[in-house]
């Protein structure tokens, strides 16, 4: 592994943590601040929104910056969040301070996935944005987990305080570790937004938008559904997270082999997977065993999706990938917010914990028949493409 890797890794690890924290202390957070869980649960769709909002503003921003300049930066920008996090007296400042933290969110997935990309030869580019993915899987089998027992143990606030010490961790191994050789030099913002012009890109970006929201809309309620459905204690959920973590990097690993292989089959493939899992989680989450199962596999399917989903948007938009990698991690987390919001709802609706895979389910149907009409018109623009190739050959042939 390129040691430059080791370093994007590290702070994927750190972003990751305080991305997916909040959901193993939505329970603690929402008795602290006198809120309901619902409302606890739009900290989550507060964050996913800034990295949506965040990704694409900050992009501009820094889109003549040496890449490893701006990595410095958003680094820098998710500390102070964090901080804010950690001392925020309220509701109110707590969402504020989430989505200060989310602004680097996007930026960051989305110029290191670049950066991690220009590591290695072309063949292997999933492989590598896999690799750094891997912090951010790390997370969830580590920051999570033990953020989410500190929190437990000593308030909320504490976790912030540790996931903003991650935070300097990183900035530490970005600043010794990311060399700027692999700067493509500064380009255009008119070129950078040239790209979107190509209705593929759009929809690579709604794939990954409804491939990632299902997940979340389970997730985001995970905390609830573990204690009230299934039965654990805190500190059983905590357990559960290590073992959904474990999954997440098996299937990070697992779809950037995939993606390598065969990207839109195995994107389909992995999609069917995910909607079958979810349908399933309606009935185990009711066994504590058959749920710890269940989670560990649906956390395979959950992180299958992102390296082939990455590598989708930047294969469509190759001429501005700094700009179509971030936009699409803010797509990942539009897809978060949408899944939070879509649960919110659902609970708010009526519709009990055990009933919200179904919701996740439908969500993961929409993004597989969005991919299956991708791969339609990549086939015919193939088809179409090798027409023409022949029709020139017949005619310089006749002349």
């Amino acid at each position: 592994m390129p040691i430059p890797l080791l370093a994007l890794a590290i702070s994927a690890f750190a972003i990751g943590t305080t991305e997916f924290l909040i959901m193993g202390l939505l329970p603690d957070v929402a008795r602290d601040l006198g809120v309901t869980i619902p409302a606890a649960g739009l900290l989550v769709t507060g964050y996913a929104l800034g990295v949506a909002v965040g990704a694409p503003l900050l992009a501009v921003l820094t889109s003549r910056m040496p890449r490893k300049l701006a990595l410095q930066l958003l680094m820098g920008v998710f500390i102070v969040g964090n901080v804010m996090c950690a001392v925020a007296g309220n509701y109110s400042l707590l969402m504020v301070a989430r989505v200060v933290a989310s602004f680097a969110h996007g930026s960051f997935f989305g110029i290191g996935a670049v950066v991690a990309a220009s590591l290695v030869p072309q063949e292997k580019r999933a492989s590598a944005i896999a690799l750094m993915f891997t912090g951010l899987t790390l997370a969830t089998v580590l920051g999570v987990p033990f953020g989410t027992a500190i929190g437990q143990q000593f308030g909320w606030r504490v976790a912030f305080w540790i996931v903003s010490g991650l935070g300097v961790i990183s900035l530490i191994g970005v600043t010794a570790l990311v060399p700027n050789k692999h700067d493509s030099g500064p380009v255009s913002l008119g070129h950078e937004v040239r790209v979107l012009r190509d209705p593929q890109v759009w929809m690579a970006l709604g794939m990954t938008v409804l491939g990632f929201g299902g997940v979340f809309v389970v997730f985001t309620y995970i905390a609830p559904i573990l204690e009230q459905v299934s039965g654990f204690s805190p500190r059983g959920v905590t357990l559960m997270l290590v073992l959904f973590g474990v999954g997440l990097t098996l299937g990070n690993t697992l779809g950037g082999k995939l993606a390598d292989r065969a990207l839109m089959p195995s994107l389909m493939g992995i999609l069917v997977a995910l909607a079958v899992v979810m349908a399933i989680f309606t009935k185990t989450s009711h066994s504590s065993v058959a749920a710890a199962i269940t989670l560990f596999v649906w956390g395979i399917a959950a992180f299958a999706t992102v390296p082939p989903l990455q590598m989708r948007v930047v294969a469509k938009a190759a001429a501005a990938p700094n700009l179509a990698s971030t936009l699409n991690i803010g797509a990942f987390n539009v897809g978060n917010a949408l899944g939070a919001w879509l649960g919110g709802l659902a609970i708010a609706r009526g519709v009990a914990l055990d009933a919200l895979p179904w919701v996740a389910a439908v969500v993961a149907i929409a993004a597989l028949l969005l991919t299956w009409i991708a791969a339609r018109l990549d086939s015919r623009n193939t088809l179409s493409g090798a027409a023409g190739a022949v029709k020139v050959a017949v005619q310089q042939d006749a002349c």
